[in-house]
Parts: C-alpha cells; structure tokens; sequence
C-alpha cells in the first residue's frame, strides 16, 4: 500500500527525481519548495525558516518526511547556513511532532566528516564528527535535532550522510570528479539514491539512526553495514576511483593546502591554536 510522503525541496535536482520515483512507485507526494510548482506531483511555496507560514498544515496526515530542502553548497557562509539549514530544520521537526508524523528522513552529508579526507579511518556513523565548513556543521546539527526529535518525542528519524550526486556527466563516475580519491570514492548513482532514500522513508524501523548512503565504490572508506541493517538496502552500483597523473597531482597539492603547510607553520612558529 502506497504511503503519503512529503519531499522538501522537490523543484531541486535529487527532490524533482525523488518526488517523480515515489509517485511512479505508488506512493501519494507532496512536494514543497520556496516556489509553488504545478505538476504531477504538486509542490507547494513554503519558506520552511519561517514557521509562521501555511506550509505546517500540509504535514496532517502525512505518514513520512524526506527533508533535502537547504543550501547545498559546501562554500555556503553562515548567513545562509543558519536559517535554510538550521532554523528550516528545526522547524520542519517541531511541524512534524505536531502533525503526528512518525517519519523523518533527514538529508545529511559527508561534509560531516570533511575532516577525514586525508586520513586512513574507517568511516561509520558513529566516527566522532569532523565538519570542516558551516554546511558540514549545520549537517552535523540537523542530525543531533533529529536525535532529540527521536528520543525526546518518540519520531522515527533516519538521517542519510549521501555522497555525491554530480549536476553534471549525466551522474557518471569518473576522474573529471573534484576532490580526487575522496571524491570518487563517495559517488552515489542515480538509481541507488533513488532506492535508498526510498527504502529509507518506506522501511520498517523504530527510533534513530545515521547511515551512509553511497554506491558500492571499490576501496571506498565508508562503511554499508549499517546501511544494509537498517534499510535492508543494498546498492547495486559501484566504480573504482580513477586516478591518472593530474587527478594525484591536484589530490597533492590539497593535501598540502589543507594539511602538510598548516602543520609546517605550526612547527615552525609553535602555535597549536
């Protein structure tokens, strides 16, 4: 039996193929985004950083929440982050518990372990947090909000920390990707976001949860585990990284901007801080 699910930020690139893959799968979408939009699936104008605005009410009667609304840009500064990805997010919780709505399926990112790109660890949900900008953080906060939605009021939330959906190569994998090895090896097909985040709004599940949500990538540092176990999802696509001579090169000199000056100017002058 179809459920009813809202999408937020359904005029955007992953909520438009989102909100299309759940009508297709039977399931009744509303759709919401800063504009209203006509359409198969309807979307309706909702600024979600207000919460004083007609949008609330469109949560009676809704069984689930995907919420990927926000300012997507790892560059975003401050002014942005805080009210499209922290206040919206608050926001859209406090509607939600208000409404009844058992399900939310928070958006996150890997922005929230930034940190980690030139380290060696194993990436699961539970490795301690290292954002490294204001969207990497306010992904880090949405995910704390929807711990104490679930604890405190007893929602169902699950929050998706999804790789990397290019705008561009019509999604394909390869070493046109920025970032180098860390890029590559978070590539998310189209198909395995569309199921996933699918199985995460449908699925069987009780409390809270963070899991990764990319495509099966050969040699990858994120961990599936958890993802298998609480969506019962598997994905079925995967690319090895590929890294000819410039890709390692542009992959050297980041590491240097990013680790190997900061750390010689730290040796050099003693300041740790």
């Amino acid at each position: 039996m179809g459920k009813n699910i809202v999408v937020t930020g359904a005029a955007g690139h992953l909520g438009s193929k989102l909100a299309a893959h759940l009508r297709a799968a039977g399931h009744r979408v509303t759709g919401l985004d800063l504009n209203a939009t006509p359409g198969p699936v309807p979307i309706h104008a909702a600024d979600l950083s207000r919460s004083d605005g007609d949008w609330p009410a469109l949560f009676e009667g809704q069984d689930a929440i995907v919420h990927l609304a926000a300012d997507r840009s790892p560059e975003a500064a401050w002014a942005s982050v805080v009210p499209h990805n922290i206040d919206a997010v608050l926001n859209l919780f406090e509607a939600a518990r208000r409404a009844g709505v058992r399900r939310v399926v928070f958006a996150s990112s890997n922005w929230v372990l930034g940190g980690y790109r030139f380290r060696t660890d194993r990436l699961r949900p539970d490795t301690v947090p290292d954002p490294v900008n204001p969207y990497g953080v306010s992904k880090l906060m949405g995910e704390r909000i929807g711990a104490h939605f679930a604890a405190a009021h007893g929602l169902d939330v699950i929050c998706l920390r999804i790789g990397w959906t290019q705008w561009t190569h019509g999604n394909r994998p390869g070493a046109h990707m920025a970032m180098g090895r860390w890029g590559q090896e978070m590539w998310l097909s189209d198909r395995d976001f569309l199921d996933g985040v699918t199985a995460a709004a449908t699925v069987r599940f009780d409390g809270f949860a963070v899991v990764n949500l990319m495509s099966d990538n050969p040699g990858m540092r994120w961990s599936l585990e958890e993802t298998r176990a609480v969506l019962g999802f598997s994905p079925r696509d995967g690319a090895a990284a590929r890294l000819p001579l410039r890709v390692r090169a542009t992959e050297w000199g980041a590491w240097l901007a990013q680790v190997g000056v900061p750390r010689l100017v730290a040796r050099l002058t003693g300041a740790e801080w």
